[in-house]
């Protein structure tokens, strides 16, 4: 148990290091694709703590908000997208991304418990800034098609991850593990808000 805590304290501490490099929302035009579109979410800290954090919670509501709110999150990024590829601008999609990062990482730690329909509402509003954010940093030279498809594979991968984890502390670690994740992505949104 004292491992755990360590660890949960060292990657929040890594976290708070890393944050300003969270906004990592530049990418060259040159060979931009599929392999561009998934390695994306991977690139920012902000995308990454916030699509492990959906599965995650999505983990700890159970039941039919295990898929629901992850597929809810998904078609609205998708939405996003389509917004800023159609030139339609959006008021501070950064802050509308860290602010993500910070309620879904209490969401998780306080194990609040919505119902499904207000789950899937919630994170589809986060979900607009991100997509909106991964539209906008669409290469000039890119396959809107295939980069598209890649960042929506990258974001499902990132989601599957944090179900998964969320499944295993609901089922074999520790539900005090889960929420002491929750946490550590709390602080980090906590950060990245206060860098925006």
């Amino acid at each position: 148990m004292k491992y755990q805590h360590g660890l949960m304290a060292s990657v929040a501490l890594a976290v708070l290091m890393l944050a300003p490099a969270a906004q990592a929302h530049v990418i060259s035009a040159q060979g931009a694709g599929f392999g561009a579109g998934f390695a994306h979410p991977f690139t920012g800290l902000d995308h990454l703590f916030a699509m492990v954090a959906v599965g995650l919670w999505a983990a700890q509501l159970g039941g039919r908000a295990r898929w629901i709110v992850p597929l809810a999150f998904m078609s609205a990024m998708a939405v996003g997208a389509g917004l800023a590829l159609a030139g339609i601008k959006l008021p501070a999609v950064e802050m509308g991304i860290a602010s993500s990062v910070l309620v879904l990482g209490l969401l998780i730690a306080l194990a609040v418990r919505l119902p499904t329909a207000v789950g899937a509402f919630l994170v589809s509003a986060f979900a607009v800034f991100h997509g909106h954010a991964h539209g906008t940093e669409l290469p000039q030279a890119a396959s809107e098609a295939l980069y598209s498809v890649g960042f929506l594979a990258a974001s499902g991968t990132l989601q599957a991850t944090g179900l998964t984890s969320g499944a295993l502390c609901r089922r074999g670690l520790s539900p005090r593990w889960l929420q002491l994740t929750g946490g550590a992505i709390a602080v980090a949104g906590g950060a990245m808000w206060a860098w925006v």
